[in-house]
């Protein structure tokens, strides 16, 4: 299902505008993302548990096929939590989903999202003690000392397969994980008892996800200073690596933060409001 947000128009959004007709929300089918539409969706996700931000992708259109938000996905409430932990807005934890996340944390067979890293693979197997060279001559998509190799979405798991074929644990260690990508190496310094522990929660669900995150950002002294300061360009290299900038990930979430901080003034003000 291709995800809708403001501005977007076509028929697409007419089926949309719909479909949320139904559910019980007072909504015109006029065909584009406007206003009174991202209104109604926010109000659907927030009816329903899922993340309020206003932009209809695949997690929303599950809960209007079924009148709930999948266990497996994230709330509102568990990026409130993240933002507590980490002693920030909740505009900077909504702008860092928005953008990192990719949507959703798990493929449409359940299984989480993941990027196996070859030349991580080659690492890990030295540090196990393992030769790694005869393996990349025999099969150089799963093990190199330069990235690539990538098939994207659940071919990734076939990589990951023959992977573990020559040592699971490393396999494991070599992809990052769910939602926001963190790298299975990563499970000792972000005090998980095993890379086993680590995959395990991370199929649980998108907070197990998104807790994996928060404890990276917290335990790097310099990218929590950066979230906190709103300092993109380094917070996004210091998560995206020194390429950041190609992708433009620094300007995408500061204008995704500018928009929910904006959003969260104005909800405050309407409650002040409503108060007086």
């Amino acid at each position: 299902m291709k995800t809708h947000r403001h501005g977007d128009y076509g028929d697409d959004v007419g089926l949309l505008q719909r479909r949320l007709a139904r559910a019980g929300f007072e909504l015109e089918a006029t065909h584009l993302y406007d206003d009174a539409t991202e209104a109604v969706v926010i109000a659907f996700q927030r009816k329903t548990g899922l993340v309020d931000d206003g932009i209809a992708g695949t997690k929303t259109y599950a809960a209007l096929a079924t009148g709930r938000r999948e266990p497996k996905h994230l709330s509102a409430a568990d990026l409130e939590r993240a933002a507590h932990r980490l002693d920030v807005p909740v505009a900077c934890v909504r702008a860092v989903n928005e953008v990192e996340s990719r949507g959703s944390g798990f493929l449409p067979d359940g299984r989480p999202v993941i990027l196996f890293e070859r030349h991580v693979f080659w690492k890990r197997l030295e540090a196990r003690g393992i030769d790694p060279a005869p393996f990349a001559a025999k099969n150089p998509n799963i093990v190199a000392q330069v990235r690539g190799g990538y098939q994207g979405h659940a071919a990734e798991y076939t990589r990951l397969a023959a992977a573990e074929l020559i040592d699971a644990g490393a396999a494991w260690e070599s992809a990052s994980w769910g939602a926001f990508q963190v790298m299975g190496y990563h499970w000792g310094r972000l005090s998980y008892s095993s890379i086993d522990d680590f995959v395990a929660r991370m199929e649980t669900g998108e907070a197990e996800q998104l807790d994996a995150f928060v404890r990276y950002v917290a335990a790097d002294t310099a990218l929590v200073a950066a979230l906190k300061a709103r300092k993109w360009a380094t917070f996004a290299k210091g998560y995206n690596g020194p390429n950041y900038a190609a992708n433009l990930y620094d300007v995408k979430l500061a204008r995704a933060y500018d928009r929910y901080a904006a959003r969260d003034t104005q909800t405050a003000s309407a409650d002040a409001a409503a108060d007086v």
